[in-house]
């Protein structure tokens, strides 16, 4: 096992948010920054149950002034472990970092170098009854108890921040927060399972199927080695692999192990990955999905923590979850001071010192990253942790970067105030109007043995990132999406905030899912072309992915009460998208894709009804009709 743990450390690392700050802070890759002028030390804290949390705390050696400590939890291992070992850069930036501040890593529970039990999103328990009653908002108020007592030369102040995983451990430590919690920034936070990552409106995300060990395969010890391995698809084709594996009941051999139970890893009924099992064995929102979502509890984030919410526009694996977490603590808590930051990032790419700032093949401009870091991030942190912590941070409600016009902009609201609603039809003859032509119907045949991909790209990916920004040409091409567009836009249309999708649909079988793409199409004479487009691509009618989003039919009247279709029968289907910050430039058109496969993105559906679509057979795959009625429509939210 030990001759795999560099590369399962980096994927955690690199591809779920685990501290990307740990990047070089000059050109020099032997930075003794942090082992000049920290002292670290590691302590196993005891919560009140009396589990211990391994956790390392790294403090200035200049000892004339207090410091605010700045801890960020994490199941991805807070290592190095040992004495000497340290890490090259700590807390969230070089700035926080080299002014001085008290860093703390945590291995939450069930992690790494922890004890206890892990469960993967633990849920919160309102009302504890006793001791013996913890979750994480519990373990963190424990630790930053024990913290401000025990920590030489802190101020009695303290943040939390995090990216990913560690972005949900911050929204966690706001709820019932402890009152030395001064200042939280959950960033790319995951709030809801089902909706995040792994789940997206009932469909299963097939692309993060390398990912499910790293949550799911049980420790029952400390230990500063890996103790789980991912699955490897013996070929740069997933795409090809997928297909080839058929149903999702024949990936469960990836997810047994011998050592558990005793299981026979040649069986097709034993599962002992435990995530694999609850994603298998739970397809609907069910009360198990249900109780692991956070941002059910943000009415119980108190006015005395300033919080920062903090997304990237174009993040694959975490946007409905900073959305809806700063949604829900403006909601519930108005009186707070909450504010969100949302630039033109992909996961976690806020966090990187990189002078260029592009996502796949779109570039958006340079110095975005450190320009977050330097004003907008070490100023939060600052003015909560060491200056007055008034109300008057001097940052804006929204600060938001338009990916269209490619700057930011701030608002005292998010959507801003002045955002209307503008709804455009998916006419006949390819066409996006203002107003609805016809309620004709619009067919396409969807082949389950050749679903349109989700990228033109042969290779395999741990998780998906580039996408994201993808020219959407190759998917236009193909008989089974639909396409639909505006004539060239005269003047400039803003789209800010959430999208609805308003599809009348038929199909033929009794199951489908429906996909939906926002893109911006680039004028055919644009000749700017930058140094991260693929060879094969020109800028020139560029088709830009703007959003894109899917929902499982089944689930259109319910997620926890699924509901066949009618074969042929008209009905209606809605789809939201999440939040937008773009502008469509005059020049350019605004155009919508529809289909109903998007592979290995998420998994096939079999497009006729099973309860469960993880246990269904090879017979249950069928290949449909499917129609989409041209009074079907998309509600924009557009800044006048």
């Amino acid at each position: 096992m030990k001759n795999i743990l560099p590369f399962l450390l980096l994927s955690a690392l690199v591809l779920f948010g685990c501290n990307p700050t740990e990047e070089k802070v000059s050109e020099n890759s032997k930075d003794t920054f942090v082992e000049d002028n920290y002292t670290k030390q590691e302590v196993d804290i005891a919560m009140r149950d009396g589990v211990k949390l391994h956790t390392t705390i790294y403090s200035p050696k200049d000892k004339s002034k207090k410091y605010p400590i700045l801890m960020q939890r994490t199941p991805y291992s807070s290592r190095p472990y040992g004495q000497g070992q340290m890490k090259s850069n700590i807390g969230p930036n070089v700035n926080l970092m080299k002014e001085g501040n008290i860093i703390v890593y945590q291995d939450v529970r069930g992690r790494w170098m922890s004890e206890g039990i892990y469960d993967n999103m633990r849920a919160f328990i309102p009302n504890k009854k006793d001791s013996t009653q913890t979750d994480e908002s519990s373990d963190t108020y424990d630790t930053i108890d024990w913290l401000i007592n025990n920590v030489e030369n802190n101020n009695g102040r303290v943040g939390t921040w995090g990216i990913s995983y560690p972005g949900h451990y911050a929204t966690t430590s706001t709820v019932e927060a402890h009152p030395a919690l001064k200042a939280s920034s959950p960033q790319a936070c995951i709030g809801d399972f089902y909706f995040d990552d792994f789940h997206h409106n009932g469909a299963f995300l097939l692309s993060y199927f390398r990912a499910i060990s790293l949550f799911g395969t049980y420790k029952d010890s400390p230990t500063d080695t890996a103790w789980y391995s991912l699955p490897s698809l013996g070929t740069q084709d997933q795409y090809q692999f997928f297909l080839d594996a058929g149903p999702l009941k024949n990936l469960n051999k990836y997810f047994q192990y011998e050592k558990l139970d005793n299981a026979n890893p040649k069986s097709e009924d034993k599962v002992d990955d435990f995530f694999w099992k609850e994603i298998t064995e739970h397809p609907n929102y069910d009360e198990v999905w249900q109780s692991k979502g956070i941002i059910q509890h943000l009415d119980k984030v108190p006015s005395t923590v300033a919080t920062m919410v903090v997304g990237g526009w174009f993040d694959a694996e975490d946007l409905y979850g900073p959305l809806e977490t700063y949604k829900g603590i403006e909601k519930h808590n108005p009186d707070n001071y909450n504010i969100m930051v949302f630039g033109p990032w992909d996961h976690g790419r806020w966090a990187r010192r990189s002078k260029r700032n592009a996502v796949g093949n779109y570039y958006f401009g340079d110095s975005i990253s450190i320009h977050f870091q330097d004003d907008v991030e070490t100023k939060f942190f600052n003015h909560f942790l060491k200056g007055d912590g008034s109300k008057n941070a001097g940052l804006p409600e929204a600060y938001v970067y338009d990916s269209g016009r490619k700057e930011w902009k701030s608002y005292d609201s998010w959507p801003p105030k002045n955002a209307t609603k503008q709804e455009m039809f998916l006419s006949e003859n390819q066409e996006l109007t203002s107003t609805k032509k016809s309620n004709k119907g619009i067919r396409f045949i969807s082949d389950i043995k050749r679903p349109v991909p989700y990228s033109e790209d042969i290779k395999t990916v741990f998780t998906p990132r580039k996408y994201m920004t993808d020219d959407q040409r190759f998917a236009a091409r193909r008989p089974d999406v639909l396409v639909f567009e505006t004539d060239i836009l005269e003047k400039d249309l803003t789209l800010t905030g959430d999208i609805l999708a308003k599809l009348k649909v038929a199909t033929t079988g009794t199951a489908a899912d429906w996909i939906v793409k926002v893109i911006d199409v680039h004028p055919v004479d644009a000749e700017e072309n930058n140094d991260e487009l693929q060879d094969h691509l020109k800028m020139s009618n560029y088709h830009l992915m703007v959003r894109s989003e899917v929902l499982r039919g089944r689930y259109r009247n319910s997620f926890s009460k699924p509901k066949p279709f009618t074969p042929n029968k008209k009905t209606n289907v809605n789809i939201k998208l999440q939040d937008v910050f773009h502008t469509f430039k005059k020049g350019h058109k605004l155009q919508i894709q529809v289909q109903s496969t998007w592979f290995p993105l998420i998994d096939l559906n079999p497009q006729t009804y099973v309860d469960n679509i993880y246990k269904a057979d090879e017979k249950d795959f069928k290949t449909q009709t499917h129609t989409v009625f041209a009074d079907s429509s998309i509600e924009f939210t557009v800044l006048k």
